[in-house]
């Protein structure tokens, strides 16, 4: 119950403006409270209740095959708490060791009232292109798994959930053979009642949204892993006539890197989301959610390199940023902390052996912002383990743990976001150090926003 009382209050902090300035860092690590590790929610979607949103997604922390389909909470959209497993691996079956279990998406059921799960089930191989459907009492408590099947007998691979205003509800699928479907789900939401629309042409990870009486379909064209100019199409029945299919990102920028997942309305605004994979190391694969403007008919993708958003005004872009490069003479380094030589770090330079045995560490004194509150630090680190390393980062005497997923090309920085009071003035002092023994990463430099 107090958990549950600290979101609501916090939600209505954050309804009034009072966590506007925390920043969506697109591509940033983003460290869940009670794990300490990077949000594992891949291929996921996002579910609204009493003021706090539930991302839902898979877990990739070991690789590719099922490990867990994982739920957080947030308030605001920026910090996120991991709140338990919804599916768990199981000894066999379905939810067993080497099985595919991709982009869980829920909705709830008013008649039944029931949050409903579906989601992709295959094998190792790919060779069963099936949907796979769960239900529970609430968003994120345990989920009963009811079964798998292809709907009407058709494949299913990438798929998506999508509510009308009617209550009706409809699962888009990725049927490979023959196109990119809309179907209509029975009315408990566990079956698939009939087919409304085929394209046939072939997109996957499926996204829809409805704004004005116009509905918008996003999808992927098919190019595996690697990023492409994602697509979408409009109408304003589900049965058609569809439009033809169009850029909602500049042409060339491959969606700014990224694949669709969902699509989600946050008061007056539309935010796009992405997942920017990296292949050979899923764990390691970032976020990328972005403003996204619906007009009339037209879909058009903002990238920012940071930004915020409200339940009460429009998305703004983020905040001018100063640059503390951690090589700076006016920074304290203890413990055999020292300066590196570092081709891709901003000066060329950065500072590593932090952690370790020794306990290695760097103060950043001074730091300067013109506001007082909750804010975003980016940490530009370098990992080059394929592992996450993690470090100790403490603000003016409040200490965090932080976590650093693997610099994406190995030795270009990376960002890691810190969510934290900040004094106005310059007498911030940011330190950061190992966790539990271990090897930190290398820091490059630190973003502080100047509101």
């Amino acid at each position: 119950m107090y958990l549950k009382t600290a979101f609501l209050v916090a939600g209505l902090a954050w309804a009034q403006g009072a966590l506007a300035s925390l920043e969506i860092v697109p591509g940033a690590t983003w460290t869940a409270g009670g794990t300490n590790q990077h949000v594992q929610a891949h291929g996921g979607g996002i579910i609204e209740e009493n003021g706090v949103y539930y991302w839902i997604g898979e877990n990739k922390l070991d690789g590719s095959a099922f490990q867990s389909v994982n739920c957080y909470s947030s308030t605001n959209l920026v910090e996120w708490d991991f709140v338990g497993e919804l599916l768990s691996r199981q000894s066999s079956g379905d939810l067993g060791p080497n099985r595919v279990v991709e982009r869980p998406k829920v909705i709830y059921n008013e008649a039944s009232r029931k949050y409903v799960m579906w989601m992709h089930i295959d094998s190792s191989s790919y060779g069963e292109a099936k949907t796979g459907v769960a239900t529970s009492s609430s968003v994120c408590g345990k989920y009963n798994y009811l079964g798998s099947f292809q709907p009407l007998g058709f494949q299913s691979r990438d798929m998506n959930l999508f509510k009308d205003d009617d209550g009706s509800a409809y699962l888009l699928t990725e049927d490979r053979p023959n196109g990119l479907r809309i179907n209509r789900l029975t009315d408990d939401y566990t079956g698939v009642a009939s087919n409304v629309y085929l394209w046939p042409d072939h997109i996957e990870a499926p996204a829809m949204f409805k704004k004005d009486g116009v509905y918008f379909m996003f999808g992927s064209q098919l190019t595996g892993w690697s990023t492409n100019d994602n697509k979408y199409s409009t109408a304003t029945k589900l049965s058609g006539p569809w439009s033809s299919w169009s850029d909602f990102a500049p042409s060339g920028t491959n969606t700014y890197n990224s694949q669709t997942s969902f699509i989600l309305r946050v008061g007056p605004n539309v935010m796009y989301m992405g997942d920017r994979w990296l292949s050979t190391n899923l764990m390691a694969s970032t976020y990328i959610w972005l403003p996204l403007t619906l007009s009339g008919r037209i879909a058009k993708l903002t990238n920012e390199a940071s930004w915020t958003i409200s339940r009460q005004s429009a998305w703004a872009p983020g905040s001018t940023t100063t640059s503390s490069e951690a090589e700076s003479s006016s920074n304290s380094l203890a413990n055999g902390a020292r300066i590196l030589s570092c081709s891709n770090c901003s000066g060329g330079k950065s500072v590593g052996y932090l952690g370790g045995s020794s306990n290695g560490g760097i103060k950043f004194s001074s730091i300067s912002t013109s506001s007082s509150g909750m804010t975003t630090v980016q940490i530009r680190y370098e990992n080059g383990d394929s592992t996450q390393r993690y470090a100790t980062v403490t603000v003016n005497g409040q200490s965090h743990i932080l976590a650093f997923i693997p610099s994406r090309n190995g030795n270009t920085p990376s960002s890691s976001s810190l969510n934290v009071n900040l004094n106005s003035g310059n007498s911030n002092v940011i330190s950061i150090s190992g966790y539990q023994g271990g090897w930190a990463p290398d820091i490059d430099r630190l973003l502080v926003p100047q509101h």
